[in-house]
């Protein structure tokens, strides 16, 4: 592993002289992929020679632990743990930093919300949710444009569905995935009673065009007058679109733009990037297994998360964490789940890294 990191290191500083180099600067594509490489291993590269000094810095202190002075030995003490727990950190880091990497990490995201069991309570809810990852994206500075939405008679969604855009959306967004399940007392309920609903919450990375390409005859296209709210247009022109793929039967409709133009971009947008995910998915087996455990059917019993209102609790049944802090969760406050997810399934990687190099 030593090497592995040091060749790593030799190589950050020869991309890092490539790029200074004025001659690289009138060649825009090549600097863009030394400029994106360099990104790419700075954090390793930064920690593992951080570690290294760490390293050097303890073992001179250690040194002084044998030194005749009292005083000394006793900071030498207390400067050896210090460095220590800073050793164990960042060790750790580098082991995480070191992970297989997945590809879709900094790519952007469509995000798909539906409701699921539970009537108009869980159209409201699905709003909840949506409305909860569009705070999480302003906190981030993230863009979110609406691509397709359905809205219930009492409000909420149906369905809705959004491209998120950013750094690294889907790299802290894809633990999202799977069936929301929400505890609360619905604003018609007028005894006092609980209900629970469920949504389905889909995160799939985007496709460019450029990186999956759909014949124009796996398609057809069909153009109809929208419904529901929209505008003066809605009714009197044949704006929405309604896209099916031909070889996998999966169908897209937008209808929330007044051009049908428009319409059919954002719907190819959504298509595009649910064929990836199924083109993916059918060649990882273990991806597509935990795809269908994470989202289900939408039903109450299966469910990645609890949001109990009354309780003020979030649950998340995948690692046992438990907050009784919903008001700031539900406000887009989601760091608080984020990070623990993503911290536990980089353990369990790292704990699977270990068994096989056994």
């Amino acid at each position: 592993m030593f090497a592995r990191l040091d060749d790593i290191s030799r190589r950050y500083d020869e991309l890092s002289a490539r790029l200074a180099d004025p001659e690289v600067y009138s060649r825009p594509g090549e600097y863009q992929k030394l400029a994106k490489e360099v990104a790419s291993i700075e954090p390793l590269v930064k920690a593992w020679r951080e570690l290294r000094s760490v390293e050097r810095q303890l073992e001179e202190t250690r040194a002084m632990l044998e030194d005749p002075d009292a005083e000394v030995r006793e900071m030498a003490q207390v400067e050896a743990e210090s460095l220590g727990e800073r050793q164990a950190a960042l060790e750790l880091e580098v082991k995480v930093l070191l992970l297989p990497k997945d590809p879709n990490d900094d790519k952007n995201v469509v995000l798909e919300i539906r409701a699921g069991t539970g009537g108009e309570e869980a159209a409201l809810f699905a709003a909840d949710l949506f409305r909860m990852y569009t705070r999480y994206a302003d906190r981030h500075g993230w863009k979110v444009e609406i691509l397709s939405s359905s809205t219930a008679e009492a409000g909420g969604f149906k369905e809705v569905i959004a491209l998120f855009t950013g750094e690294a959306v889907f790299a802290t967004l894809k633990y999202e995935a799977g069936v929301h399940r929400v505890q609360r007392v619905p604003a018609t309920e007028n005894q006092g009673r609980i209900h629970t609903s469920a949504c389905t919450v889909a995160i799939l990375p985007e496709a460019e065009e450029v990186e999956l390409h759909i014949p124009d005859n796996e398609l057809r296209i069909d153009v109809y007058r929208s419904s529901g709210p929209g505008g003066q247009s809605v009714n009197t022109t044949d704006s929405a679109v309604r896209i099916t793929h031909l070889p996998t039967g999966l169908v897209v409709v937008c209808q929330d733009e007044k051009s049908q133009h428009k319409n059919k971009a954002k719907a190819m947008k959504v298509l595009r990037s649910r064929l990836l995910d199924r083109m993916q998915a059918e060649l990882d087996a273990e991806r597509a297994e935990s795809r269908r455990a994470m989202v289900g059917s939408g039903d109450r019993s299966e469910r990645i998360r609890t949001y109990n209102f009354p309780q003020n609790r979030l649950t998340d049944h995948r690692i046992g964490l438990t907050l009784y802090k919903l008001d700031a969760i539900i406000e887009g406050d989601l760091e608080q789940v984020v990070v623990p997810l993503r911290t536990a399934f980089q353990a369990e990687q790292l704990s699977r890294q270990t068994e096989s190099a056994l």
